[in-house]
C-alpha cells in the first residue's frame, strides 16, 4: 500500500503556538503508511503578487511551497484566529497557493488547537471552498489548547486528546484512499 503523505501548514509563525504542537503531535501520532511533513517556509514568502505569477517569475519559496503541495496528497491545516480573522501571513501562504493547478480538489482536514475560535473556522473553510479544496469535514477536529498541554509530548501524554488526533488521521487517510481508488 502506498504511503500517505501529507503537508501540515500552521497558521501561526509562533514557534510555541499551541496550532503549531498539534501538528507536530499529529507528526508523531500518524497511522502506518502516512508521512506527515511540517511545512516550515511561510515566514519567507513575499508578499502575494498576481504580477508575478503573470509573469511567470514566482520567488523560489513560492515554488517550494507548491512543490511540497503538489506533492502532498492532503493538507493538514492548523490556524489560530487573530482579531476575527485569518492570520496575514497565513492568507498571503493561501493566496501564492491560488495559482498552483494541484490544490484543486486537493484533500484538506482542519486541526484547530483551541475552542475559542469564533470566525475562522467558518471564514477558512469559505476561503477553501473558493479555492475548490476539499475538507474531509468528518476528519476535522476542535481540540481545547490548554495551558498544561501546550506541546507536543504533553499532547501526545493527554490520551483523550492523542486519540482524537489519531481517529482524525484514520479518518482523513481512509477518505483519502478512497478518493485514490
Amino acid at each position: 500500500m502506498t504511503a500517505i503523505r501529507l503537508l501540515a501548514l500552521c497558521g501561526s509563525l509562533r514557534a510555541a503556538s499551541s496550532n503549531r504542537a498539534l501538528l507536530q503531535a499529529a507528526c508523531g501520532l500518524a497511522p502506518e503508511n502516512m508521512q506527515i511533513r511540517l511545512y516550515e517556509g511561510m515566514a519567507s514568502l513575499p508578499h502575494f503578487s498576481p504580477d508575478l505569477e503573470t509573469a511567470n517569475m514566482l520567488p523560489e519559496p513560492v515554488c517550494a511551497l507548491r512543490r511540497q503541495v503538489a506533492e502532498a496528497d492532503g493538507l493538514l491545516i492548523s490556524c489560530p484566529e487573530y482579531m476575527h480573522c485569518l492570520p496575514g501571513s497565513f492568507k498571503n501562504m493561501l493566496d501564492w497557493m491560488v495559482g498552483c493547478t494541484e490544490f484543486p480538489g486537493k484533500k484538506i482536514a482542519l486541526f484547530q488547537a483551541t475552542s475559542r475560535h469564533e470566525y475562522v473556522p467558518e471564514m477558512l473553510r469559505d476561503v477553501l471552498k473558493t479555492m475548490a479544496a476539499d475538507v474531509v469535514e468528518n476528519a476535522c477536529l476542535m481540540l481545547p489548547a490548554r495551558s498544561n498541554v501546550l506541546d507536543k509530548q504533553a499532547i501526545w501524554e493527554e490520551k483523550q486528546l492523542s486519540g482524537r488526533i489519531q481517529d482524525g488521521l484514520q479518518i482523513f487517510a481512509d477518505a483519502i484512499r478512497t478518493a485514490r481508488s
